[in-house]
């Protein structure tokens, strides 16, 4: 483990966590930085896609993580400083006292994705959601319930912003993730795959707990607010998520979690009644 001792908030070598709050808005080409032992412990995990390039600690939290970082692959750089000078190269008070500089794992395509997915696949699928907290809560949920990859439009916000990382609980740097694509070309690609594409829209005639999976299924997504484009609802099979009274609204990460819910206990019911 290759532990370097830094007095300087100027020095070069941990240039990647200067002012980390407007490196977030500007992008870094590849890389991204993260917060916490939680994001530690993901890259020391199987199961992370994302490849640790540096991580910079207060001096106080360094005994304590000693097993983890020894844990990390390919044996990153360890930057220690003292809170003040952790403070002032990141811009703010890091009250954690870890920050983790990472480079992002591999592009991949749709058709990738579903080469990977087998024919009892769930997938999440989200047009136009740029609220931060909202992009890692889908993440987290998505994780949680077992689904296969997250797809993400062209107007969706970055899901390795620092937050929604935070927020998905290293759930972002586990998932294997779609961008770029149009909603349109979404809805176009996994149907022409043979998946059922449902739209969540508190609008739709069919309640979701009225719905069996049979095949690989994708649950889409719109932002709050908006929700999804009519043209899209009109390509897919709309449901609901049945609510009180005439209350129609539910956060969209909530959203999420309550339609991977329903989806995955139905599979396992499914599975369980076929002797699968």
């Amino acid at each position: 483990m290759d532990i370097i001792r830094v007095e300087d908030a100027a020095d070069p070598r941990i240039a990647g966590f200067l002012n980390i709050r407007e490196r977030d808005l500007t992008g870094r080409e590849g890389l991204f930085v993260a917060e916490g032992e939680v994001v530690l412990r993901t890259f020391a995990s199987p199961a992370c896609r994302c490849r640790p390039v540096s991580v910079l600690i207060a001096e106080n939290r360094l005994e304590g993580l000693v097993p983890i970082l020894s844990a990390l692959p390919g044996g990153p750089p360890i930057y220690v400083a003292p809170q003040g000078i952790l403070d002032a190269i990141a811009g703010f008070h890091l009250h954690r006292g870890i920050l983790a500089l990472g480079a992002k794992a591999p592009i991949t395509t749709l058709d990738a994705l579903l080469a990977r997915t087998d024919d009892r696949a769930i997938l999440v699928a989200a047009c136009g959601i740029g609220n931060h907290d909202n992009i890692g809560g889908l993440f987290r949920n998505a994780a949680a319930f077992g689904a296969a990859g997250m797809i993400l439009d062209d107007r969706c916000g970055d899901p390795f912003y620092r937050k929604s990382i935070r927020v998905s609980v290293g759930a972002v740097m586990r998932m294997p993730t779609v961008t770029g694509l149009s909603g349109a070309e979404i809805v176009t690609q996994l149907q022409a795959a043979g998946v059922d594409v449902l739209a969540l829209t508190p609008g739709a005639t069919v309640a979701l707990d009225q719905v069996r999976p049979t095949g690989r299924t994708a649950i889409l997504l719109g932002s709050e607010g908006p929700g999804l484009p009519q043209a899209i609802i009109d390509r897919c099979r709309p449901v609901a998520i049945r609510m009180a009274g005439d209350f129609d609204s539910l956060n969209v990460a909530v959203a999420s979690a309550v339609a991977l819910h329903h989806l995955s206990v139905s599979r396992r019911s499914i599975t369980g009644m076929s002797g699968g």
